[in-house]
């Protein structure tokens, strides 16, 4: 299909031979189709100073439940900020497999670069958790894709990288989040594998990071495509992102905060190698290490880090080996260790209360994720499935969810007296969804049952069927 773009006062008119479509500057446009014959759409965002006569860097960024217009909306003020040009699929999905995925990713690239000015060496992909780890994969199959911002998430698959097909990886992850740890790790292999990369760190967990830390990869992108000479040098670009840089170096250490600042300049050594002298960061960096705030806090995070692998080595044992054996005894000694975490998130150092989170976040992704493989397999492991659902009720007590999977299980088993007790919990939770209850799967003779609606009955008020007392 052929495409003409045209600049007007407003925006960009999209010209196509099914549609006569307005593109807007500074807002998120939602539906676009990618073709005349395949039902996908994508969304799209193009900056304010979005100008046809200039070809752009654009930043497609992925969510798996093929939300595009959401993903862009949290990228949008830092696309502004930078100057790119944002886009996203909505259909690509967890869902599909991962070459479905990549056959929608890749047509709807071939319909974004065909119809907008996109610059050579200028397409990046983005994500968060699940659309950043599969963004990570994306240069693997689709050659052209020249750098990778995975927010709250590692490297899907180290083994299929190639130095052959080296990519600009930047991961940004809160240091609460579960895959901080991980991020770390995978920064090492990128290194000896002679992948570019950067690990911005900010202070949070697992949430998408503000619009400054994505201004930030943004900005790394572009400072490292200067350096290969892909977009002209722009020396007061350079300058002025420099002397911003060592501002936040020098808050972040006022705000009693080294290892972040510490975090920040040694990414610093490497964003601006190809631009000024390194001595300035580097007297910087020297004297931050020597400092006794530095030398106490890394310290501690030395000797946290080696006790949070250790407990994470005992959840993965411990866990599968419950799921093998459907341990339910091994319940509480779960319920132990989320208060154990309990403990951690309440101590007055900061370093623990975050190796809490990450813990506490650790268990709930590694459940999550066995009930995913469980889910999967054919045949279903009922049994296997039902102990991960009770596991779940202990790590994350308000999942109603959790509750009802335990309720329908137990009920298709006829082990009532189980089923009463998770609706009991369920209630006392604050559950009051009644047409749900009563429509739940296999519940069909466990809900005319006077024990199942007494429960309703006290809890919710009315129960559907009467109780009769003789």
């Amino acid at each position: 299909m052929k495409r003409i773009l045209l600049l007007l006062a407003l925006g960009a008119m999209f010209i196509g031979s099914a549609q006569n479509i307005t593109l807007k500057k500074g807002v998120v446009i939602d539906s676009l189709a990618v073709n005349d014959t395949i039902a996908e759409t994508f969304s799209l965002y193009l900056p304010k100073k979005f100008d046809v006569s200039k070809a752009w860097p654009v930043m497609f960024v992925f969510d798996m439940d093929g939300r595009g217009r959401q993903a862009l909306a949290m990228y949008g003020a830092a696309a502004e900020d930078q100057g790119y040009v944002l886009a996203a699929s909505n259909n690509v999905s967890d869902t599909l497999s991962i070459s479905e995925n990549i056959v929608i990713t890749s047509r709807m690239f071939n319909t974004v670069t065909t119809m907008l000015p996109i610059r050579k060496n200028g397409v990046y992909v983005s994500g968060f958790s699940a659309g950043g780890r599969f963004s990570t994969l994306i240069p693997t199959f689709i050659k052209g894709v020249e750098g990778v911002v995975a927010c709250g998430a590692t490297v899907a698959n180290v083994e299929v990288l190639t130095s052959r097909n080296p990519f600009h990886f930047i991961g940004v992850v809160g240091d609460e989040d579960f895959s901080y740890s991980e991020m770390l790790m995978v920064e090492k292999i990128l290194s000896r594998m002679k992948f570019p990369n950067q690990v911005l760190v900010f202070d949070g967990g697992h949430e998408w990071p503000k619009t400054t830390d994505l201004s930030e990869a943004l900005k790394i992108l572009t400072l490292a495509a200067m350096a290969k000479g892909n977009v002209p040098k722009d020396d007061a670009y350079v300058d002025a992102n420099y002397r911003a840089d060592f501002v936040k170096v020098n808050r972040l250490y006022a705000k009693n905060k080294p290892l972040l600042a510490d975090d920040m300049l040694e990414e610093m050594l490497e964003i601006y190698q190809p631009y000024v002298s390194l001595d300035s960061i580097k007297a910087s960096r020297k004297a931050l290490r020597k400092s006794r705030l530095f030398k106490n806090q890394n310290r501690t995070q030395n000797a946290l880090s080696l006790k949070e692998s250790l407990i994470k080595e005992d959840y993965n044992y411990y866990l599968e080996e419950d799921i093998l054996t459907y341990n339910y005894n091994n319940l509480g000694w779960w319920k132990y260790q989320m208060e154990e975490l309990q403990k951690f998130q309440k101590n007055p150092d900061v370093l623990q209360q975050k190796m809490g989170k990450r813990l506490a976040g650790y268990v709930k992704a590694l459940v999550s994720d066995d009930i995913d493989v469980l889910s999967a397999e054919d045949p279903i492991d009922g049994e296997a499935l039902n102990f991960l659902w009770m596991l779940k009720t202990v790590i994350e007590p308000d999942n109603f969810e959790s509750y009802l999977k335990i309720i329908s299980y137990t009920a298709k088993t006829d082990d009532y007296g189980t089923a009463l007790f998770y609706l009991e919990e369920l209630l006392k939770k604050g559950y009051t969804n009644r047409s749900e209850l009563y429509a739940l799967e296999n519940t069909a003779l466990l809900r005319i049952t006077p024990e199942f609606n007494e429960l309703v009955e006290k809890y919710l008020k009315e129960a559907r069927y009467s109780i009769i007392e003789e």
